[in-house]
């Protein structure tokens, strides 16, 4: 199955969104606030120590969102390092505490005091941990409970490429809970960065191409370099998955095949050095091919009698259901009422809403509205399906219950006059639901319940005698077959011929096909490229030629060379250039390079004859090693072609002098039509022998 190579190049030759960076130049952290307010930075780190949450006896100014943006921290012009900005949204909550004496008409002045409010930034990434404290003060104006008052900006706290990053933003003392957010950050294939910071310069570059039908991995590593490289499964759910890891030596070139791509495979490389930087990347999380492999790959598992699991390398967005299989393996019918359906979380246990199990319950996992995978997973542990049918319960009201037979064409009703198997057997169902015979699977207090109901005592078991009838001419029916097969072994099987010659045009091709329908006539299964011009086309001329010859020759038959004044000059080319002038005889030269090789080696005795027609060709113009083989001219020497054809099965005298008659007479009406116009199509340049003479 070929691949889509142009939706996987779209999903190979996407790097990921390359980002152009702000530099700043001071090595030393900054502080900054927005119009209005004022900020201090605290020289050095603090410890971090969140404390309790306390109750405000009036306004205080907190965080209400953090945001985070990447810059540069550059003291020289290739020697940065990524930083990490942090900007503090603020706000003012609580208000002031009013007097009691104070009259509801009067107006409310604000209070003429400023609020200060320290902020503290928390700052992790394995393995830095740091805290810095920023003072903020609002000026009186702007003191109003519940409005936003602006923003802090602090300058910057340096990671590592690659790194995941946590910030949490509180004050001090701390009136609510902290605020925090979580980041990946790029590594160098994500960032202009690869001339500024040094870590970058040693590291393996990675390129993605296509192969063919599989998938080559070229690491752009100097000469001699050292480096790791791990092929991993990147689940959401738990920690990555190691597949394969090598330490190998620039540079390299790995191909993966194509059954290995799966959405969740990612790429990492680094170089073999002390804290040096991993670059990971997973390119084919939108190939199409990818997720047609994981679904191929993944599989249901049976853990307990309730419980099963979604195995797969990847994770999955789909949702499982049950349905009903009957045992005719028509479609799988989905259950009414439908059971909820719940996501699926692979490689991780399930519970089936079910009271009992039963063989004919199916699995089935689907995903954007698709079924991808659907088992039945209790055949193996219950047996075969059963011919059991499904009878769902209804209720619709405290004390009013429904009943209909889940089947292919949807849930009949009981008792119907519709022309089903459930309609019919609608009165014997019903009376079994009632008297508990049938086996209760699912039920549900407000939606209803399911049951199975067992047909087989409804399987007729009369007319023993029509089947016994029945039995016995299926007996004697094989008791035929079998004398007649011993028959068809008894006679001996008709010998194989195949036809080889040149397309010297349509005259040419007329009586070869005359000589090969009289020959089929006969006891041989001839074989001939002009009744096979489509499986010719299909397979291509050698691939024609050789399986003939080889299945031909494998069966104990004989190969005939037919040879025209064409033919002949062009095998006697083949042999002094190995080649024939392209065009019409392309043929030729394919099943000549099938047979000479014979020839040479001397495996012709049996194999092979020779045959030119009467009036077309000379015997000495057959090119000497083709002489080798017997050589026949026809019609005039038919019964000794006929008896060398025809080997050990060949008939008595007189039968085969009358077969050789009906022969050359088909023959000498196709050779006049052929010759009886001086240079005719495809019968070349004729030579004169006289008249045609008798049989010899």
């Amino acid at each position: 199955m070929p691949m889509s190579w142009f939706l996987l190049s779209l999903a190979l030759g996407r790097s990921p969104a390359v980002v152009s960076l702000e530099r700043l130049v001071d090595p030393h952290d900054t502080a900054r606030c927005s119009l209005g307010l004022s900020c201090h930075l605290w020289d050095g780190d603090m410890l971090c120590l969140p404390g309790s949450i306390e109750p405000a006896s009036g306004p205080v100014l907190v965080p209400t969102r953090l945001q985070t943006e990447l810059v540069l921290r550059c003291p020289q012009e290739t020697d940065c390092a990524l930083c990490v900005r942090v900007v503090v949204h603020l706000a003012v909550h609580g208000d002031w505490e009013e007097p009691e004496e104070k009259s509801d008409w009067e107006l409310q002045e604000p209070r003429n005091a400023s609020l200060l409010a320290q902020v503290v930034l928390s700052f992790q990434a394995y393995p830095t941990t740091r805290c810095a404290l920023l003072e903020v003060q609002v000026p009186a104006a702007l003191v109003l409970p519940g409005q936003s008052v602006g923003s802090a900006v602090f300058d910057c706290f340096e990671a590592g490429l690659g790194a995941e990053v946590r910030i949490w933003s509180y004050t001090q003392p701390r009136y609510q809970k902290e605020l925090n957010v979580t980041q990946q950050l790029p590594d160098c294939r994500g960032l202009e960065v690869r001339d500024s910071i040094q870590s970058c310069w040693a590291l393996p570059w990675l390129n993605v191409s296509a192969d063919g039908d599989n998938v080559r991995l070229v690491l752009d590593v100097s000469e001699e370099q050292d480096f790791g490289l791990l092929l991993y499964w990147d689940q959401v759910q738990g920690p990555l998955k190691s597949w394969k890891q090598k330490n190998l030596t620039g540079p390299q070139t790995i191909t993966l095949n194509h059954t290995d791509l799966v959405p969740c495979l990612c790429i990492q490389v680094w170089p073999l050095e002390p804290d040096s930087v991993r670059t990971s990347f997973c390119p084919f999380r939108e190939d199409p091919r990818a997720h047609w492999n994981l679904w191929h790959i993944a599989s249901l598992r049976l853990l307990s009698s309730g419980r099963w699991q979604l195995d797969a390398p990847c994770s999955l967005r789909a949702k499982m259901a049950l349905c009903w299989q009957a045992p005719d393996q028509g479609p799988c019918q989905p259950l009414v009422p439908p059971m909820l359906q719940e996501n699926v979380t692979v490689n991780k246990p399930h519970e089936f809403p079910l009271l009992r199990s039963h063989p004919n319950l199916c699995v089935q996992v689907s995903s954007w509205e698709k079924v991808q995978l659907q088992e039945c997973l209790w055949a193996d542990s219950l047996g075969p399906f059963k011919d059991d049918m499904l009878l769902v319960e209804m209720r619709t009201g405290p004390n009013n219950t429904s009943v209909c037979a889940l089947e292919a064409s949807g849930c009949t009703a009981l008792p119907s006059n519709a022309s089903t198997r459930a309609a019919h057997l609608g009165e014997q169902l019903l009376h079994d639901f009632r008297t508990q015979q049938c086996v209760q699977l699912w039920n549900d207090d407000d939606l209803g319940a399911l049951w199975a109901c067992p047909m087989d005592k409804y399987i007729h078991k009369r007319w023993v005698l029509v089947w016994l009838v029945c039995l016995l001419l299926v007996a004697a029916l094989f008791f035929l077959l079998l004398l007649k097969k011993d028959r068809v072994k008894a006679a001996p099987r008709a010998r194989k011929a195949l036809l080889l010659h040149s397309a010297d045009g349509a005259g040419y091709e007329r009586l070869v096909g005359a000589l090969a329908s009289a020959l089929s006539k006969l006891p041989l299964r001839v074989a001939v490229d002009l009744w096979s011009r489509r499986e010719l086309s299909a397979h291509g001329a050698l691939a024609w030629f050789h399986g003939q010859r080889h299945r031909t020759l494998q069966e104990d038959g004989v190969v005939v060379l037919l040879f025209s004044p064409a033919a002949a000059a062009q095998c006697q080319q083949w042999l002094q250039h190995q080649t024939v002038e392209p065009g019409p005889h392309d043929a030729l030269a394919s099943w000549l390079s099938c047979v000479l090789p014979d020839f040479l080696q001397g495996r012709v005795d049996g194999r092979y004859v020779g045959v030119y027609f009467d009036g077309l060709l000379h015997p000495d113009a057959v090119p000497a090693p083709f002489r080798a083989a017997p050589l026949f001219s026809l019609p005039s020497q038919l019964p000794g072609f006929l008896d060398v054809l025809q080997g050990s099965g060949a008939p008595r005298p007189g039968r085969l002098a009358d077969r050789a008659e009906q022969v050359a007479q088909a023959l000498r009406a196709a050779l006049d039509s052929c010759t009886s116009h001086s240079g005719a199509p495809g019968c070349g340049e004729a030579w004169d022998p006289g008249p045609y003479p008798a049989l010899e």
